[in-house]
């Protein structure tokens, strides 16, 4: 199967980040929303569909 990546360019570290290097970024193409460890950024990307992505905020910030 041939699968092609996303590729997304536009990355931002969450405000609610602190010093302690415990930081996640987010990044957004059209459907997708990566997810990724600032500090390995080229240890992979989680993809999740977009609509999960707001639920899941949705879910966690009641």
């Amino acid at each position: 199967m041939n699968t092609s990546v996303p590729v997304i360019t536009a990355w931002r570290v969450s405000t609610h980040s602190g010093g302690e290097g415990n930081c996640v970024e987010i990044g957004q193409t059209p459907g997708l929303v990566g997810i990724r460890d600032t500090k390995n950024r080229d240890g992979g990307t989680l993809l999740v569909d977009r609509a999960a992505f707001i639920a899941f905020l949705t879910s966690i910030t009641r």
